[in-house]
């Protein structure tokens, strides 16, 4: 096989959708409803876009869509067609035999034989009079003609094959599956459809009453198996795709005018002269609908058009319309992708077209998708996030934030200086004396032997080399993320929580060693899990706690080494504080209590060496006044900041942390100094 490589610009499309990439959908709204079954649905009525730049349509298009189908195919047909399709046939029937009649008036004056000519004049005389009193209804003309003894051989050839039209149709209409195996009308055909729609009848009956089934499926399909050509695979599809039909053509009478419906309704009677058979249709029927009644039997269309249809016609239509009905049904109940694997891919094709039908193939494939590559589970009966899934959501977050930083603000930046931790840089500098003895084997040789000692190769001490290692430092940190209800309000709760699962995978990923603490504070606070974040939702109360926010994180730090830290992203004064009992004084504006309560707490952060940053998302007279006593007794540092650079702040500030930790130098040669986001009033 030849291949043919050229450089990705980006263009180029084959690459499908994988896992990762509808969970990248679900992200944002995950982390605001903390809901992935919500998130799912959400993801399946809006659809979204692959890396493709291809649109998966969602299903609030597709429903639009069909409900349009609907409309045109009600502006389009009149359904009174049916009986003016069927009259003016009949009407040609009676001209041609009435122009028969002309012709054998014409042959019987022309012979000059005066009693041909006065035989022939009364019976074409009889036979006017016959058809002048045929009545104006259908069925009249048809049960009247079909006693009538045509004379002309083209009217009765036309009338017959008119009538073995009609009844084709009619089966077609209720039986569009049976219709060819129904067609023939031979004494040993009707017998047999007899027969099948007897022992049919008899099967839903005895399931109904709760008894064995005689004849059972199998038998019955061995029998009369050649009546069906879909090939059933067992008796619930067969009963579907029968009600489904028979309940179109019930929804199509229900549709006509009381007139046109009894019209119809004795034509086909007339038609079905075979009454035990006419009998098992009406016994189906009845059947059908009280084994299922949601088929929508008495559906009631309005049509408005001006198209006429034939009854052959009519029931295609109401097919249609059935079909888009019960997709319309499974679309709108549609609660997870696996609700639509039901969905008939082929109907939807001839309905929506094939990209909708290529959409839904794809919506139905991505629980099963997730599943496969370990991102979600099912547990305890709902979808939740497994720990790749986490992480990857993680990841997601930290990508969207980072992405908002020049490359010269954040990166990796080793230490200069030998340090006295155990990791390795991949460096080595000659031995001086006090130096940790990390020798490194390969260049102390190589030092050796470059002196032109020999074998046994002797060392000398200038010959020492050893390993250069990274200073190590830990950190303790702890997240407290504002909860309360002004968060979602104000539109703020989204980009506190991508901060939080950005800044958790961050510190998983680069600095396995760090400690990182969450905590969730409204009226009151509560310690959170990595693994609760992902679907940390508000709390439905007024009310922030700082002052308890801050009990759980010294509690929390209290057990880690290391500089210490608390991050606290907000966009409130301190609201609510804890009283001695354990409940919880609630003021707004703040009041002096509270405020005090939770400087206490600051002031204790700060006995025990613990650095509060906060980051704030609303800057009121309150809040500054408030930030002002904060930082004045803590020495750390506040930001006022907005949802859509939130991110920024954290981040560069957790990193900035961490290499004044490591001791780096700013002013070392080719070191890009961090700067502060541009719109930062930093206090």
């Amino acid at each position: 096989m030849t291949y043919i490589y050229s450089r990705w610009d980006g263009t180029q499309v084959g690459f499908e959708s994988d896992a990762t990439d509808v969970l990248a959908q679900l992200n944002d709204d995950l982390l605001y409803h903390g809901d992935l079954g919500a998130a799912l649905r959400r993801l399946l009525q809006s659809g979204f876009e692959d890396r493709n730049g291809q649109r998966v349509n969602g299903l609030r298009e597709m429903l639009e869509r069909l409900r349009q189908h609907r409309r045109d195919e009600l502006d389009r047909w009149d359904l009174g067609g049916i009986h003016e399709d069927i009259a003016r046939a009949l009407r040609e029937v009676i001209d041609t035999e009435q122009a028969g009649l002309e012709r054998l008036d014409d042959a019987a004056a022309s012979s000059a034989d005066p009693a041909r000519s006065h035989a022939t004049s009364e019976l074409t005389n009889e036979r006017r009079a016959q058809l002048d009193a045929v009545p104006p209804d259908l069925a009249g003309r048809i049960r009247a003609l079909q006693r009538y003894e045509f004379t002309s051989t083209e009217a009765r050839e036309r009338f017959e094959s008119l009538l073995d039209d009609l009844r084709a149709q009619i089966m077609k209409s209720q039986f569009n599956q049976m219709a060819g195996a129904l067609a023939q009308h031979t004494p040993e055909s009707l017998e047999r459809q007899r027969q099948m729609f007897d022992a049919l009848n008899r099967m839903i009956e005895q399931r109904a009453q709760g008894l064995p089934l005689d004849p059972g499926f199998d038998a019955f399909m061995e029998s009369f198996g050649d009546m069906f050509p879909n090939r059933p695979a067992d008796l619930d599809e067969l009963l579907r795709g029968l009600a489904a039909q028979m309940a179109a053509a019930a929804s199509m009478l229900a549709s006509m005018t009381p007139e046109q419906r009894a019209e119809l309704a004795a034509m086909t009677d007339q038609l079905l002269a075979d009454m035990d058979l006419r009998w098992q249709v009406e016994r189906l029927a009845g059947n059908l609908r009280q084994a299922l009644p949601q088929a929508g039997w008495d559906n009631q269309r309005v049509f408005h058009g001006l198209d006429p249809l034939s009854l052959a016609e009519a029931a295609g239509v109401m097919g249609a319309l059935s079909d888009i009905d019960e997709l319309e049904n499974l679309l709108a109940a549609a609660q997870a992708p696996g609700a639509l694997a039901d969905v008939d891919l082929d109907k939807a094709r001839q309905l929506l077209g094939d990209a909708d039908a290529a959409s839904l193939e794809r919506l139905a494939q991505l629980t099963a998708m997730l599943e496969e590559a370990g991102l979600i589970a099912q547990r305890e009966g709902r979808l939740a996030l497994t720990p790749r899934g986490m992480r990857r959501i993680g990841e997601n977050a930290l990508a969207q934030v980072f992405s908002r930083l020049t490359r010269d603000r954040i990166g990796d930046h080793p230490l200069h200086k030998p340090g006295l931790g155990h990791q390795r840089e991949g460096s080595t500098y000659p031995y001086e004396w006090g130096d940790p003895f990390n020798l490194s084997i390969e260049r102390t040789l190589h030092n050796a032997l470059q002196r032109g000692a020999g074998i046994p190769v002797r060392l000398q001490p200038e010959d020492f080399e050893v390993e250069r290692t990274e200073t190590t430092t830990r950190s303790s940190t702890v997240l407290a993320i504002d909860c309360s209800m002004s968060m979602p309000m104000r539109d703020r709760f989204l980009a506190a929580k991508r901060v939080a699962m950005a800044l958790q995978s961050l510190i998983a990923s680069r600095y396995p060693r760090d400690y990182l603490g969450l905590v969730g504070f409204s009226e009151v606070a509560r310690e959170l899990k990595a693994s609760e974040l992902p679907e940390l939702s508000w709390d439905f109360v007024y009310g922030t706690n700082m002052e308890h926010a801050l009990i759980l994180a010294r509690r929390m730090l209290a057990h880690h080494a290391g500089a210490k830290q608390v991050m606290m992203i907000t966009d409130g004064e301190p609201t609510a504080h804890l009283l001695p009992g354990g409940s919880v004084a609630f003021s707004y504006p703040p009041s002096a209590e509270t405020i005090e309560a939770t400087l206490a707490q600051v002031a204790r952060c700060s006995r025990e060496g613990i650095r509060i940053n906060t980051f704030m998302l609303e800057a009121t007279g309150y809040l500054r006044t408030f930030v002002e006593r904060m930082t004045a007794l803590n020495g750390g540092r506040a930001f006022f900041t907005t949802p859509e650079n939130l991110g920024d702040y954290v981040l560069v500030d957790f990193l900035d942390h961490k290499r004044s930790l490591h001791g780096l130098r700013r002013n070392m040669p080719g070191f890009a100094p961090l700067p502060c986001p541009p719109t930062t009033n930093e206090l």
